[in-house]
């Protein structure tokens, strides 16, 4: 099993992103990730668009996070096994990207597929408990006027299916989808057992195509990440 000790990730993604230019190309991450993470699935078509709203009622639409990188995640509140976890991995690649300039570039977002029970005490409560930062991180649920299963199609359109049973919990599998400034899906990292580091690398490469190329190339993420993987 590889071990990345997290205070020489702390310092690898600093000092690396800090020189966010010199990094790797997208194109060449993502050949790194087909070989080397299982879990990691490249896409390239437009995301589907939402309009949603957050706890205090404010509409929140896909487009008006254009210019920033998306982090997805679908989960529900009331879920007992995975939805935590999966919402605890987003915290933690949260911490990751947060030690860095990517901080100002990416915005985390967090869709509930149960907006009948995930109240606006629920979504205020949720980020707290699971150690999510509210500065670039959002829990989104249903408009008034929408339907109750909307955020369940807008999962389905994304490629994962939430099916609600009678009990009200819902079968589902688990997806971390990431979307580029220009509103583009570009990856799907599938379940909860790929490297956070790689989905950081992925975000870092998408982030430095906002970036003036450098007339030097040096080492970037993805090289300093890797020496220190084992």
């Amino acid at each position: 099993m590889r071990v990345l000790y997290p205070a020489l990730l702390t310092i690898a993604l600093m000092v690396t992103c800090a020189t966010a230019a010199r990094a790797h190309s997208l194109e060449e991450v993502d050949q790194g990730l087909r070989d080397k993470e299982k879990y990691f699935q490249a896409v390239d078509v437009e995301a589907p668009a939402f309009t949603l709203q957050d706890a205090a009622g404010r509409t929140v639409r896909l487009s008006d996070l254009r210019g920033k990188v998306v982090v997805l995640n679908f989960v529900y509140a009331n879920c007992p096994d995975v939805c935590p976890l999966h919402a605890e991995r987003i915290a933690e690649l949260q911490g990751m990207i947060n030690q860095t300039p990517m901080k100002a570039m990416v915005e985390f977002v967090t869709i509930t597929t149960d907006p009948k029970h995930d109240t606006d005490t629920v979504l205020r409560e949720y980020g707290p408990a699971h150690g999510l930062d509210p500065v670039n991180w959002i829990f989104l649920t249903a408009t008034q006027n929408q339907p109750e299963d909307s955020t369940r199609k807008i999962a389905e359109s994304y490629g994962l299916k939430f099916t609600e049973s009678e009990e009200g919990m819902q079968m589902h599998g688990i997806v971390t989808h990431v979307i580029d400034q220009n509103g583009r899906l570009r990856a799907r990292f599938h379940g909860l057992k790929f490297e956070p580091v790689n989905l950081v690398v992925f975000v870092n490469a998408l982030t430095n195509r906002t970036q003036k190329p450098h007339g030097h190339p040096e080492p970037g993420l993805w090289e300093s990440l890797k020496g220190l993987i084992r």
